[in-house]
């Protein structure tokens, strides 16, 4: 565990850091014990094994949260696309007829770099790629001309277009 992160455990793991505070639920069969700057998560038996490793999972998160923080980043791809953050509020511009305006829920942290790449941060790994998500569904990567909202670094397949040659003889 990283300096700083504090554990208390009543009902649910409390993780608090210089980032924030986030809880984890422990489910039963599954134990948090921390033995000085390393926590062990303990199962009663096999039958809780899924449940140990996510609880682990979620643990190492939360912790990671509070104390570094996430980030992802999006990219925005086409003419004319960009979006704008004000106050509380991402505004995009997408190639509709109208713009589409996304409340940043709290804890989610948005920057705008030249209008067509964003990236979000915040201590919920699970919130920010929700919000990730739901900002690439407002236009998802187009297969045929690439455009839309990406992740950054995402890898796309571009499929080739119908061909003029064909058709109806005359």
């Amino acid at each position: 565990m990283p300096a700083g992160v504090k554990i208390r455990m009543d009902g649910e793991l409390q993780v608090e850091g210089p980032k924030g505070k986030l809880s984890v639920p422990v489910p039963a069969g599954v134990t948090v014990e921390q033995n000085g700057a390393q926590l062990d998560v303990k199962r009663e038996g096999d039958q809780f094994a899924a449940l140990h490793g996510l609880t682990r999972a979620l643990t190492a998160n939360a912790v990671q949260g509070v104390s570094q923080g996430f980030t992802r980043e999006l990219d925005i791809v086409g003419t004319g696309y960009s979006c704008d953050v004000k106050g509380r509020v991402a505004v995009f511009r997408l190639g509709y007829s109208h713009l589409i305006e996304y409340m940043l829920p709290e804890g989610i942290d948005v920057k705008v770099d030249k209008q067509t790449h964003l990236v979000l941060s915040g201590i919920d790994k699970q919130l920010i790629g929700q919000v990730a998500a739901n900002m690439r569904s407002l236009r998802p990567p187009d297969p045929y001309k690439n455009k839309g909202v990406r992740y950054t670094g995402e890898r796309l397949r571009k499929k080739a277009g119908k061909t003029g040659a064909g058709g109806k003889g005359k």
